[in-house]
């Protein structure tokens, strides 16, 4: 059999026309049913130049592939005009193991696909109103995490904080042309104060978010910590949260921000909820006006399965 090799260029148009929201909805809650195989991650980090790289893979017990990916961030990249996300994903046929496809993405899959999470996670556990976006970052995952809430909120106001002016503009140059309303928060507890629904995405090695900065009712969706280093989130928080979701409960026990607030003391791993749990039990419903609610989002091989199925697909249905 002769893979499918696919570059960036051919996938983009295919994955655009897929439903990513749904597509991960539907993974996440087979990843919560127990019907997928996911290993732990592999993980390599670098000191200098500063970056990490994750080998995640898995497969759906009732599914016909299986996929292997690479995805990496070097963070000093984008001084080299190189974009700070890499990678790869390869597909295989469960039944034979036989190559299906290889998908030069060049890490764009991975961006995409963490952002529908984002998405997802807003859609099952965002205000009833969102007044005010925050976004703190202002790199790729940043500006895919509000592109994709598009769909998701009507509110187009976004207050926006990061640490390079230069990045800062060109951030609100590109979410302006979506129709966002961008203002620069002077800080990040400013930011807090405009915003209920606030995404972090950056590798900060300490929190950025603190307890006392966030106000009745607000949604965080924390991407960033998907190594046990990394930490965007005050531990007190997620302890004064009403609802702290995980996409992969084994892995917030190495991993993101459920991880170091219970190595803190300020949140037991049981009161934890699965994202897929989440999504079928209609958590949303039981929330009220007041409830700070909190994702931690360290991405899961399921989510990778199911957007290289989607693109292999969409790419023989257009041959």
């Amino acid at each position: 059999m002769i893979p499918a090799i696919l570059s960036w260029n051919e996938i983009q148009p295919i994955v655009a026309k897929v439903d990513l929201v749904k597509a991960m909805e539907k993974a996440f809650i087979a990843y919560s049913q127990k019907r997928a195989v996911i290993p732990p991650v592999g993980e390599l980090t670098f000191e200098e130049p500063p970056g990490d790289v994750h080998l995640k893979y898995g497969y759906l017990k009732e599914g016909d592939y299986y996929v292997v990916k690479i995805a990496s961030g070097f963070y000093d990249n984008p001084k080299l005009g190189i974009p700070s996300s890499q990678g790869l994903m390869l597909l295989f046929i469960q039944s034979t193991g036989e190559l299906a496809a290889v998908l030069l993405d060049e890490g764009n899959l991975t961006d995409l696909r963490t952002a529908a999470a984002g998405a997802v996670a807003a859609k099952h556990l965002g205000p009833a109103e969102v007044t005010c976006i925050g976004i703190v970052g202002t790199g790729i995952q940043a500006f895919e995490q509000l592109r994709a809430l598009q769909p998701i909120t009507a509110c187009r106001k976004v207050a926006l904080w990061g640490r390079t002016p230069d990045h800062v503009a060109a951030f609100k140059n590109k979410a302006t042309s979506l129709g966002f309303e961008i203002t620069e928060a002077a800080s990040i507890e400013d930011l807090c104060k405009q915003s209920n629904l606030i995404v972090t995405t950056t590798p900060s090695p300490t929190p950025l978010i603190q307890a006392g900065w966030v106000q009745p009712g607000t949604h965080l969706t924390a991407v960033g910590a998907d190594t046990a280093e990394k930490q965007e989130l005050d531990s007190a928080l997620l302890g004064k949260a009403s609802f702290v979701v995980v996409d992969s409960l084994s892995q917030s026990r190495t991993r993101g921000e459920v991880y170091q607030a219970v190595k803190a003391n300020q949140l037991s791993h049981d009161s934890v909820i699965e994202l897929g749990n989440a999504i079928e039990a209609a958590t949303k419903e039981e929330r009220n006006n007041n409830d700070i609610t909190i994702a931690d989002l360290t991405g899961v091989a399921v989510q990778d399965l199911a957007i290289a199925q989607a693109v292999f697909m969409g790419a023989n249905s257009a041959a």
